[in-house]
């Protein structure tokens, strides 16, 4: 993978601008508010997907495979750190000394002249970022928006809005999320990941104390996450509301109650507020908490905006039901740390009734996976009843010896409980032969394991045999 400059400085005009990766969810949401700005856009990736056809749609010129004529006449291009330095088209951009942003620096660029919000943390931004955009829309905004993922009620991951708002999920992994001008900063919690960029927990939270202390009018962060609490502590930051269970946060949530609907109650200032979600999962009210910390740190009515939050339907790939089948219901989660994990089984057995879940785990990063594979295992088979384990999704990573996805499964105190298989196909059919009515199917990883969905659907449709044991 290549490491981003960001010291590049960003042009006051774009000029024409290309897209390397252009169809992935935060690639295609930059891509379509620089085509609303009136920017001539192009892009390529290596496989079709909704996002380049939604984009082509626009007027996006879009290439599927990279080749050093997609770059055409562009005056600028976009990459994001995923890109390996042997892409063709990177390398004529560099030949040529047209400007090379990464992702967040165009996204800064778009940002720049508005009231920014920016949500960074481990996890929960995704559905974070959405819940405030959710809740500014019903409140009668019209912001502007970038978020990790499709917000399900809206249709899209991106818009332009005519208000003076942007809202974006700020990403921590390569220390981009430094880059953004920002009047809000939310930070969800300060988990020990991505070490493989920072090196040190003490590095990844120097980077969101500074990223705190940027925000010119507010810092909304975690009262319960251990992380988050130890950057509070170093804060320089004008001001800080709290948000957790904790008896000290500004905004407390407490009475939280899970199942088919989440409800729980807000203390705020003295006062009490109810709340009900449409999205399942004790973790989902703590996300509406620090929504509503927002919300009501930028000047929002406290009375009127968890019936604002309330209104948010999901986003993709968290906790997307995609179909039932034999009374077997698969879902897909962007879930790609023990944490995340956790919060997506634990939401999925509040809703499950007496069915089971299985989960379809795909390890992401070798260095993730090497570090915490005792952590996933451990995490799996406490929260669902049967994992079957998948190859590692490398992305930017090039492979280690002996990292697979055995390396989880070997980690688990009962061998009953998983089965590591490498072949997606055996891997369907196995899951498909153990799955009965009223259970669960819940892939889990931010790679590519959503496309395992078709083939789990089909072979429960087939109601195959088990496969031999792989």
């Amino acid at each position: 993978m290549i490491k981003p400059d960001l010291s590049q400085q960003i042009p006051a005009e774009l000029g024409s601008v290309h897209f390397v990766g252009i169809g992935g969810s935060g690639m295609s949401g930059i891509a379509r508010l620089m085509i609303e700005a009136g920017l001539r856009v192009s892009g390529s990736d290596a496989k079709e997907s909704k996002g380049t056809r939604a984009l082509r749609d626009l007027g996006a010129t879009i290439n599927i495979g990279h080749a050093a004529e997609n770059l055409g006449d562009a005056d600028t291009l976009v990459v994001t750190s995923a890109l390996w330095p042997d892409n063709p088209e990177y390398l004529l951009a560099k030949e040529r000394g047209i400007p090379v942003l990464h992702r967040s620096q165009a996204l800064a660029w778009l940002a720049g002249r508005h009231r920014l919000v920016a949500v960074a943390g481990a996890h929960g931004k995704t559905t974070s970022t959405g819940m405030i955009v959710t809740g500014l829309i019903e409140l009668g905004q019209q912001p502007s928006f970038v978020n990790g993922g499709v917000i399900s009620a809206l249709g899209t991951s991106s818009a332009s809005g005519t208000g003076d708002i942007f809202v974006l999920e700020a990403d921590e992994s390569d220390g981009s999320f430094l880059l953004y001008d920002k009047a809000v900063a939310l930070i969800t919690n300060v988990d020990p990941d991505h070490l493989d960029h920072y090196g040190s927990v003490q590095a990844v939270e120097d980077a969101f104390v500074r990223f705190a202390d940027e925000a010119s009018e507010l810092v909304v962060i975690s009262a319960d996450d251990a992380g988050a609490v130890r950057v509070s502590e170093r804060l320089d930051a004008r001001r800080v509301l709290t948000f957790g269970e904790s008896d000290g946060a500004d905004v407390r949530l407490h009475s939280v109650e899970t199942g088919d609907v989440v409800a729980f109650r807000i203390s705020y200032l003295g006062e009490d507020y109810a709340g009900t979600l449409l999205v399942p999962g004790r973790h989902n009210a703590l996300n509406a908490a620090g929504a509503f910390a927002v919300l009501v740190g930028m000047g929002f009515e406290a009375s009127q905006i968890l019936d604002a939050v309330g209104r948010f339907g999901g986003t993709g790939r968290r906790f997307e039901l995609h179909d039932t089948v034999r009374g077997v219901s698969v879902y897909d989660d962007y879930a790609h740390h023990p944490t995340e994990v956790a919060a997506a089984l634990t939401a999925a057995r509040t809703v499950v009734g007496g069915g089971r879940i299985i989960a379809v785990h795909q390890p992401h990063l070798y260095s993730r996976t090497q570090l915490m594979a005792a952590e996933f295992a451990e995490t799996l088979e406490r929260t669902a009843d049967f994992t079957v384990v998948l190859d590692v999704c490398g992305a930017r990573e090039d492979p280690v010896p002996g990292v697979t996805g055995a390396l989880v499964s070997e980690r688990f105190e009962d061998p009953a409980a998983v089965r590591y298989i490498a072949d997606w196909q055996q891997a369907a059919d196995f899951t498909a032969s153990i799955a009965r009515e009223g259970d669960y199917v819940v892939t889990l990883g931010c790679g590519d394991v959503n496309l395992i969905v078709p083939q789990l659907l089909e072979a429960l449709a087939r109601e195959t045999q088990a496969p031999p044991a792989a």
